[in-house]
């Protein structure tokens, strides 16, 4: 039979998103340096890169064609692809950035491709949504409500609480919060994207409430997710967050979807083990990845993801 037209037109958009998105980690990590030499740092709640045209440049790319995949392809074809933005970020970080990658650090993103091939290759197919009313009658079922509301619960403790306490010392903080939000940000994404697609076609969509809620929803989260990657990229080093912000992202994007659009009243047992497999295979590279991102480096000033108390007495052997 063949791949539909459709499908290798995803295909293609998730691929050009993943490398565009791989390369705008770079761009905008340059902005942010420049930004924090010339005014407040990201990290400590400075807003100086917003002047800084590689960061806009870096943010531009990545967005336009990240919209583009989630618009025409299935988000559960998408989000996996996203493993190939690893590779790129972390090897133009080697090169350019001088963020050193070691030879752990390069299994741990073949680690990450191999489960990510393994999740597509065994992913469910994505419901076909013909309208922005069908679209909002799935995401205000009673599954996927409470789902949003644990997300928006959880955000807040986030920001209000950890953020101030744990933010420049613990890497899951920022990116909790950009991939929670995201895999709501996604959704609607696809909400706009369909909206777009028949209002092109000569069905307007605009005239709809939904529609204006889920552009709303879509650039709220955007900005959110904006501002606290930014902090990620200009506190850690941008070959951990690129991995780790795709894991939670992923996870928390197929999870959403297949509460949503009930991905999973089309899978048998073993397909499901399958990408669970492919999940702890992803997550395997993402800590390799990290444990490795110091690997030979004498002078580190990057924290760590993640901190633990430590005795003075416990470097007292190291040379």
């Amino acid at each position: 039979m063949g791949i539909s037209s459709d499908n290798v037109h995803g295909l293609v958009l998730a691929v050009s998103s993943s490398i565009f998105i791989g390369c705008s980690f770079i761009i905008k990590k340059k902005g942010l340096k420049k930004a924090g030499d010339t005014g407040t740092r990201a990290g400590s709640g400075g807003y100086s890169y917003l002047y800084q045209p590689l960061w806009w440049a870096g943010m531009v790319t990545s967005e336009i064609a990240n919209f583009a995949a989630y618009a025409y392809a299935p988000a559960i074809l998408v989000t996996p692809l996203g493993a190939l933005s690893i590779i790129f970020s972390a090897v133009l970080a080697h090169f350019i950035l001088e963020e050193k990658l070691h030879i752990f650090g390069m299994l741990g993103c073949v680690l990450c491709v191999v489960g990510s091939v393994t999740i597509v290759l065994h992913a469910p197919q994505e419901r076909i949504i013909h309208s922005v009313k069908e679209v909002w009658y799935l995401a205000t079922e009673p599954g996927f409500i409470v789902y949003t509301c644990i997300v928006v619960v959880v955000v807040a403790v986030l920001i209000f609480w950890y953020v101030p306490r744990y933010g420049q010392t613990h890497l899951v903080v920022y990116i909790g919060i950009c991939s929670l939000t995201g895999s709501l940000t996604v959704m609607s994404v696809k909400a706009v994207g369909i909206a777009l697609k028949l209002t092109f076609s000569g069905m307007n969509q605009f005239i709809y409430f939904q529609t204006w809620f889920f552009t709303i929803v879509v650039i709220a989260f955007c900005l959110l997710q904006i501002n606290y990657l930014n902090m990620a990229l200009d506190t850690f080093n941008t070959a951990v967050v690129s991995p780790v912000y795709y894991v939670m992202f992923t996870s928390l994007t197929i999870f959403a979807s297949m509460i949503m659009f009930k991905d999973w009243d089309s899978q048998d047992a073993s397909q499901i083990a399958t990408e669970l497999c492919g999940f702890v295979t992803i997550l395997s590279g993402t800590f390799l990845l990290h444990k490795t991102k110091d690997m030979g480096n004498s002078t580190t000033v990057q924290p760590p993801v993640f901190t633990s108390p430590s005795h003075p007495s416990s470097n007292s052997n190291s040379r």
